[in-house]
Parts: structure tokens; sequence; C-alpha cells
């Protein structure tokens, strides 16, 4: 696969230009006022208590990186702990206080390292296996933030036709704003990195992404995957399966796999989405 241009220093100047443009979002910035609080509750209380408990999940996030990226590099580093952390905790944060704002309880964010994860930290210090995390990091953050930008994106649509405008302006979509520049840094990194995988290293890659592949905040636990059904109901993301998966999958399909065979997105998004739909239903019914 051929080389591309992007270079450490431009990741680290879109970085700089992130922290620059984007800081988090001031709480006297951001109006809370609901016009219906009992049908915006009645309607996103499921949405609003998955993405405030995601958001804050952010600090078990950087935990894990700090246990999978020993050593690194400057760009990812000034990424993750200098920018990303802190606009991802404020959303969180604002979004746990709306949830007060609507009578709903606090989020409850895990906030414990899981084993897998420090199993694999135990051998990413090994320079080959470090440069396969990083690409499996890569495109773990680029899809997480694709499915936040979608998200945010169908939930303005759709209090925009609640009129609820105050939550609106200067709630999500402040929040929705901050997002595209996050995935810009995985999805450079990502096509940065990719080239310079030797062979095996680039299937060792594929691998631990088709094992480890899993829907933001389900953490492979029956109860948040069906939560996560129930937040694509909400959002109509079921209405078409597929498009979401294409939506969320065709930057690994394109980068890590090579469009192999016409993929439009790798098989293990789909039965990821198809999975949450499932645990949903079956939640309903029970």
């Amino acid at each position: 696969m051929a080389r591309t241009g992007i270079t450490s220093q431009q990741l680290q100047d879109h970085v700089k230009r992130l922290a620059e443009e984007h800081p988090p979002i001031p709480f006297d910035a951001v109006d809370f006022t609901v016009n219906d609080p009992d049908a915006v509750r009645t309607r996103f209380g499921v949405l609003f208590d998955y993405l405030a408990r995601v958001e804050l999940e952010v600090e078990r996030n950087v935990a894990e990186l700090d246990a999978i990226l020993p050593h690194p590099t400057p760009e990812d580093l000034a990424f993750y702990r200098g920018v990303w952390f802190e606009q991802e905790m404020q959303h969180g944060r604002i979004l746990d206080r709306l949830k007060a704002e609507l009578g709903l309880p606090p989020a409850q964010p895990l906030t414990v390292v899981s084993g897998p994860v420090r199993a694999l930290g135990a051998v990413a210090h090994l320079g080959p296996i470090r440069d396969v995390v990083r690409c499996v990091y890569y495109f773990t953050g680029a899809s997480t933030e694709r499915q936040a930008v979608l998200a945010y994106s169908a939930l303005i649509e759709r209090l925009d036709e609640m009129d609820e405008r105050a939550l609106v302006d200067t709630v999500i979509h402040p929040i929705k704003r901050q997002e595209p520049g996050h995935f810009a840094f995985y999805s450079m990194s990502a096509t940065k990195l990719v080239p310079e995988l030797k062979p095996w290293q680039l299937r060792l890659a594929q691998l631990l992404r088709s094992r480890s592949y899993e829907l933001v905040g389900t953490h492979r636990d029956p109860v948040y995957q069906a939560q996560m059904g129930r937040v694509s109901e909400v959002l109509g993301f079921g209405q078409d399966p597929h498009e979401y998966a294409r939506e969320i999958g065709r930057l690994e399909a394109r980068l890590l796999w090579d469009n192999a065979h016409g993929m439009e997105y790798p098989p293990y998004v789909l039965k990821a989405i198809e999975e949450s739909r499932r645990l949903a239903e079956a939640d309903r019914a029970a």
C-alpha cells in the first residue's frame, strides 16, 4: 500500500487547532430551558442516559489508552489528554445536568479498565505490537466519533420538530460541532499508519478489530447492547441498518480492508448493529 503525505507535524498542527478553536463548552453558554420537559423526557430519556454515560466514560477511556499506549506518539498524547478528554468530559457534564433538569437520574459511567484491555497493555510495549494497537485504536476512535455525529445530527432534527430551540442551539449543536475534529484526527492518523504496517501487522490488526469490535458504549454487555438498540430506534437508525453500517464502517472498509471484494463496511459492524436490535426487541418482549 502506498505511503500517504500525512506527517506527524500535520497531526500535531491539527490537534493545536482543535485546542484553539474548540475549547470545552462553558456552562454559562448553555441554556437548559425545555419547553415540554415531559415530552422530551418520554421521547429521549433513554438517549440522554446513553449519551451522558458514554461521554463521561472518557475518564475510563483515557485510563485504557494509558494502558494500551505505554509509549504514545506526541500527537496521540496531545490529542487524547490535552484536547479530547476535556471536551468529552464537558459534554458529559452538560448532558448529565440536562438529565437532572428533566428529572432523570445521574449517569453511571463505567470507571474500571477491563481485563482484556489490561492484557493487551501487557504486550503493547513491544514495538511491532505497539503499531498494531495504535491502528486498532484509530479505527475504534473513528467509528465512535462517526456514531456520535450521526446521533447528535438525528437528535437535532427531532428536537427541531419539537421547537426545543435552547437545547438545539446551546446544548446539542455545540457538542456535535466538536466531534468531526476528533474523527478527522483518527482518520488522518489511520491514513498515515496503515501503509507503514508490515503484512503480518495488518493481518493482526484486522483480526483484533474483527474480534473486538463493538458499538460505542456497549462493552459487550447485553444490557448496554439493548440500550444501544433502543437508542437506534429513537434516532431512526433501525430503519436501514445497512446504511448505518456503511456510515460508521466505510473508513475501515477502505483503509483496513482495502474494500476487499467490494466491501462497503466490515461484516462485524452490521453484526453488532443487528445484535443490539435483537437484544432491544428481546428486552421489550420480556
